[in-house]
């Protein structure tokens, strides 16, 4: 979240005007927290909500700089035949078997400001960035349905940098990785827990758009850089929610591991760990009429 996926300290209030920068921070941190509730039941077609995320992350993968963030988070349901907005993510549902499914997913990440961090001072700042493409799901301990299920995924993505004005290709993304689902859990049931374990690679270009120093930007300290494609971590995830009957809560942690990637000697990496974290409270405050059977 992706794989993916994902920024001064942020104190906003929610409904405080909002510049693009922190509307991107929002955007992101909408898809980054990932998990969901209950099992095959009729259910609104679409709900609306709207609700608040305080979270840590780092400035990028290998920062050694961390922002806390405190962003609105809207809250977004529809439960499509092919189109799906769940809270697991965003995709179109392009194959549904008991063993195995095909999605077209998205993921996003946020935005740097360079002048920031002590890595990139005088450097250009990171747009925000977003993926898309298609994932492949393997379910092998249970049918993709079920209560309980453990699963291969492999989501494979196009990756794209925005200021809100313009678009630009920024590579892509492959994320071998398995992971666990377990719904209806915990004291009083409804809990949902969500585990995952992989390794993550990208194209030269993308890369690039986090760890390379062109001359330009060269300094004593910062050496010329020009990053390889390739292996790109290790990562382990968890995530924990529930669906109350007007109120969703969750929360996510994720480790990354960078020992050993191909952009390891860059001057832009300051440390092999990253860690990310966060929590969110949501009031769902409408839904539709009609309703379809779903298993998120």
């Amino acid at each position: 979240a992706s794989n993916h996926h994902n920024p001064p300290a942020l104190l906003r209030s929610p409904l405080a005007p909002m510049s693009v920068t922190a509307w991107q921070r929002a955007a992101a941190a909408t898809l980054l927290l990932a998990s969901a509730t209950a099992t095959a039941e009729q259910k609104p077609l679409w709900e609306l909500g709207f609700g608040v995320a305080p979270m840590v992350l780092p400035d990028y993968r290998g920062s050694d700089q961390s922002r806390s963030y405190f962003l609105p988070l809207p809250y977004i349901i529809y439960r499509g035949d092919v189109f799906r907005v769940e809270r697991q993510g965003i995709f179109a549902r392009l194959v549904d078997g008991r063993r195995m499914r095909f999605d077209l997913s998205f993921d996003a990440g946020p935005p740097v400001d360079s002048s920031k961090n002590a890595a990139r001072v005088d450097m250009p700042d990171l747009d925000a960035v977003f993926e898309v493409g298609p994932s492949l799901e393997i379910c092998i301990w249970n049918e993709c349905g079920a209560r309980h299920v453990a699963q291969f995924r492999l989501p494979v993505r196009a990756v794209f940098s925005t200021d809100f004005g313009s678009i630009d290709s920024q590579g892509g993304t492959l994320f071998p990785h398995f992971n666990l689902d377990l719904r209806d859990i915990g004291p009083g049931g409804g809990w949902r827990f969500g585990a995952s374990l992989g390794a993550l690679y990208a194209t030269e270009r993308y890369h690039d758009y986090y760890y390379e120093v062109l001359p330009a930007y060269a300094t004593v300290t910062r050496p010329a850089y020009d990053a390889d494609g390739g292996y790109s971590g290790a990562r382990v995830a968890m995530t924990l929610s529930k669906r109350f009957r007007y109120v969703w809560v969750g929360g996510f942690i994720r480790y990354d591991n960078l020992s050993n990637t191909v952009f390891a000697d860059s001057p832009l990496m300051r440390t092999d760990h990253s860690l990310q974290a966060g929590l969110a409270v949501a009031w769902v405050f409408a839904e539709s009429d009609e309703w379809v059977e779903s298993q998120d």
